[in-house]
């Protein structure tokens, strides 16, 4: 099931990301994100979500190809959800070129997806932040390296659906 999604959730942002028009050109309305009115409530909700979880899947784009790769950061800092990386990572300059993500995770019946841009954030305090609430990452990141990095979710729309119920949609 897990890979299903994750599928699924990659051949979306791929969809999302390169729709274009007759003649074969991108066009920057199909692959703009709406935006939205940060709502820590619903960051919160996102994100204890995804912690509940355990790993999620962040999908971004290269070029013209989708890449899904495992994650398990998922902080609250200053009311917006975030996540962390290396710069030296792929995934962080995917990510450089174009923000648009889409995050993808599984629970029991139920799973998320959301769809938001993700922004760096160089602040040592939310690079600290992150690091005091993953203790484990302490071992590979430093909030003053060169390396380490957090990016925040902007204008995010997600979707907590089940075979049993209606879909659940909130934006962050």
């Amino acid at each position: 099931m897990k890979k299903i999604i994750v599928i699924v959730a990659a051949a979306l942002l791929f969809t999302v990301s390169f729709s274009t028009t007759a003649a074969g050109q991108s066009t920057p309305e199909s692959t703009m994100i709406t935006p939205t009115t940060p709502n820590p409530e619903n960051a919160a909700i996102a994100q204890q979500f995804l912690k509940k979880c355990g790993t999620y899947y962040l999908a971004t784009v290269e070029g013209d190809q989708p890449r899904v790769r495992p994650f398990g950061t998922a902080e609250i800092f200053e009311g917006k959800l975030y996540i962390q990386t290396g710069k030296v990572k792929n995934v962080y300059k995917q990510l450089v070129a174009n923000p648009k993500a889409e995050i993808c995770a599984y629970a029991g019946s139920e799973w998320i997806r959301i769809q938001c841009e993700l922004i760096p954030d160089e602040r040592i305090e939310a690079k600290q932040d992150m690091l005091d609430k993953n203790p484990s990452l302490r071992g590979m990141y430093k909030a003053d390296d060169d390396n380490t990095i957090v990016l925040y979710c902007r204008n995010a729309h997600a979707t907590i659906s089940s075979f049993a119920g209606e879909p659940r949609t909130f934006e962050f």
